[in-house]
């Protein structure tokens, strides 16, 4: 297996993620300066890396090619 066949995620999905991931982040600087905004590593990194390990154990694909 590799690294093409473990994307899942297609680009309308990976951008949402991207930004969500940079809002949560950008509180720890602004805003309410709480230390919870260091969660938006999780949707920024997965964005980043085109996988969602929920999207696997659901057997969720956002991204073109066809589950199998």
């Amino acid at each position: 297996m590799n690294l093409e066949e473990l994307k899942n995620m297609g680009p309308n999905d990976r951008l949402i993620r991207l930004v969500v991931g940079l809002g949560l982040i950008a509180i720890v600087f602004v805003g309410p300066q709480t230390t919870w905004g260091w969660l938006g590593l999780i949707p920024l990194a997965s964005a980043l890396m085109s996988w969602c390990p929920a999207y696997t154990l659901l057997n969720i694909r956002t991204d073109d090619r066809e589950s199998s």
